[in-house]
């Protein structure tokens, strides 16, 4: 190459060699001393008269030095940008990196990027040679970094739609690039279905090895099928070592997690942290994990570290949000945390989930929406966003939007019990007991499979929702059994004890209901279904009991003795025969959604029957 040796032009001596110094910039830039690095190019893109090569070099250390404006300005002075694929790259990068979006997509908008299928050296009609060189990076590999970085740019500018299509061409031109299929993945821009099409639509044959096919595209796949069943991963004896792999053991613990087996996800990031404790996708999901089963010091203590070590991490404050969320009655504290990660980064979904409980959980239904709508949009292949939505519907009675939003979710996660519950809420207001019915057994079923010692907490109003199913069916003691069950969960949750007193009392069992209207109004002595079905209940119970022995014998009712009338004044307006009560069901979790209906029983009692999970 000319330009490579500087001679005396006197006595024909070589002064400098410009190879050797250009291999001394790739050393210092490989040994991360950035400004020797500069130092050094700097000096060769002189001594060689601005070859291509070494102001590219030169722009890749002002880029490495943090002098973006600079390196951008280098590249396009000399019409680099016109002229070279990489150029073109690095200038865009430059802007991208300031947050200058619309100049990064402008440099990259000169040439086309579908009509780009020549060599990378594109002469100018014969001139400027020597800004023509080859950097070492094949032709397609570049390609592909335009197209990821035009992904990253629309995706920064919220064109969603246009951000997917550049994500799936930077694959398409390099199946190698895991940055782009990363980026579709974790930020949920694909729906099951299209994520299938894109693996299959992959030319792995013509882009990689036949040695490395399999390899590629095991990887890629233990990245998909989120929501399918936990099982031991097959990978080939030739693999056999990825089974240590973390990345491939993190990709199992998130299969775990969208499975609702929150322990086993946690008892895998766990490990995966305690051998990288940084793992920056393995973090996100042991936050949320940590969440779920509220392990609030663990939470606390992740949370701080992340701070210390990482404060303009969005995770970080994601960690530190969750905490006083999961602690109770800190949602502003909360909110605080978790807009500080949404600042950091608009893309991060589940910092927008919980800003959504946030409100969620004070019953600030529009704000919560709106949250929850935001994560929608960013996370359109997660069930999550859809499922909440329906839920703050069904909490406002808009219960033809809440099914239809429960249905998509439905579509995304047919196997998670959460939605199968609220389906199952949907068909009960609907007033198809036996599709309710076969809603909440579907989803307890998947529960029992996967809490295989116990049930939860947080499935106690699936229980008492089956209760309530069966009893509209009039299956008295299955009712009281699951009403039982949720009462083993939830131990002093007055709204169980009034569902058993209720069934007793449907089945006549007047002294057992007295008892269990007791202990709720001992628990919540505000409740008015309690209240008025004891009042009623006690009626009942004085018109079957005997005085005495032997009362049978007695006339059954004497004349001129006045009977005292019966004040109802303090309970509201309530007739024998046609009771008008209301019965409030708690619990935790995303089951939120409540179901209203009548009751006609062997008591002639008429009740309208509310159930709510605050």
């Amino acid at each position: 190459m000319a330009g490579d040796e500087i001679m005396d032009s006197n006595f024909g001596q070589i002064l400098v060699n410009l190879d050797k110094l250009r291999t001394l910039v790739r050393q210092y830039v490989d040994a991360h001393q950035y400004s020797s690095a500069l130092f050094w190019a700097d000096k060769v893109s002189s001594l060689s008269n601005g070859e291509g090569q070494d102001i590219y070099w030169l722009a890749q250390c002002m880029f490495l030095t943090g002098q973006y404006h600079r390196a951008s300005h280098l590249i396009r002075s000399k019409k680099l940008d016109k002229k070279n694929a990489a150029c073109r790259y690095l200038a865009a990068r430059c802007h991208a990196e300031v947050r200058e979006w619309q100049q990064a997509l402008h440099i990259l908008d000169k040439v086309d990027l579908e009509a780009q299928v020549g060599p990378q050296v594109r002469p100018d009609d014969g001139k400027d040679d020597k800004l023509q060189f080859d950097c070492g990076i094949p032709q397609h590999r570049i390609e592909s970094s335009i197209a990821l970085m035009r992904g990253k740019i629309f995706e920064s500018l919220d064109n969603r739609d246009q951000a997917t299509e550049s994500y799936r061409t930077a694959l398409k031109l390099d199946v190698y690039c895991e940055e782009a299929f990363q980026l579709l993945v974790s930020h949920h821009m694909l729906t099951a279905q299209e994520e299938r099409e894109l693996i299959e639509s992959l030319p792995f044959a013509k882009q990689c090895p036949e040695e490395e096919v399999e390899l590629v595209r095991l990887l890629y796949e233990t990245k998909l099928k989120k929501y399918d069943k936990p099982r031991e991963l097959e990978i080939p004896t030739s693999l056999d070592p990825l089974h240590e792999n973390l990345d491939v053991v993190v990709n199992q613990a998130e299969r775990n997690y969208y499975n609702c087996n929150f322990r086993t996800a946690y008892k895998i990031t766990s490990k995966v942290l305690q051998q990288d404790p940084y793992h920056n996708t393995c973090l996100p999901l042991h936050v949320a994990c940590l969440t779920e089963l509220k392990k609030t010091t663990e939470l606390f203590y992740l949370g701080h570290k992340l701070v210390d070590l990482y404060p303009n991490d969005p995770v970080a404050w994601f960690a530190v949000g969750c905490y006083y969320l999961t602690v109770g009655g800190k949602h502003d504290v909360a909110r605080r945390y978790l807009t500080k990660a949404t600042t950091l980064n608009r893309m991060f979904g589940p910092a927008w989930l919980a800003f959504g409980h946030s409100f969620a959980e004070e019953a600030e239904h529009d704000q919560a929406m709106a949250a929850y709508f935001t994560a929608a949009q960013l996370m359109k292949g997660c069930h999550l966003p859809v499922l909440y939505i329906g839920l703050e519907y069904g909490m406002t009675n808009n219960l033809k939007l809440a099914e239809r939003f429960f249905k998509q979710a439905l579509n995304i996660a047919p196997e998670d019990p959460f939605v199968l519950h609220e389906m199952g809420v949907v068909a009960f207001q609907n007033g198809d007991l036996d599709t309710a019915e076969k809603f909440f057994m579907d989803a307890l079923e998947k529960v029992q499979a996967i809490e295989k010692e116990m049930l939860t907490e947080k499935w106690e109003p699936l229980l008492n929702n089956l209760g309530h199913v069966c009893r509209k069916l009039e299956r008295y003691e299955e009712s009281l059994t699951y009403h039982r069950q949720a009462l083993v969960l939830c131990p002093q949750n007055p709204s169980t004890m009034a569902a058993i007193g209720f069934v007793h009392s449907l089945q006549s069992h007047f002294d057992l209901a007295i008892d269990y209207f007791h202990k709720a109004l001992g628990l919540r002595r505000d409740d008015t279904f309690s209240v008025t079905m004891l009042a009623q209940t006690i009626e009942l119970y004085i018109g079957e009991m005997k005085p005495y022995e032997g009362a049978e014998e007695l006339p059954e009712k004497f004349e001129g003795i006045p009977l005292p009338e019966y004040n109802v004044a303090d309970v509201g307006e309530v007739k024998l025969g046609d009771v008008t009560a209301e019965l409030k069901l708690e619990g935790d979790g995303p089951m939120m959604l409540e179901s209203w209906g009548q009751d006609a029983s062997t008591s002639s009692l008429d009740i309208e029957v509310e159930m709510e999970d605050g």
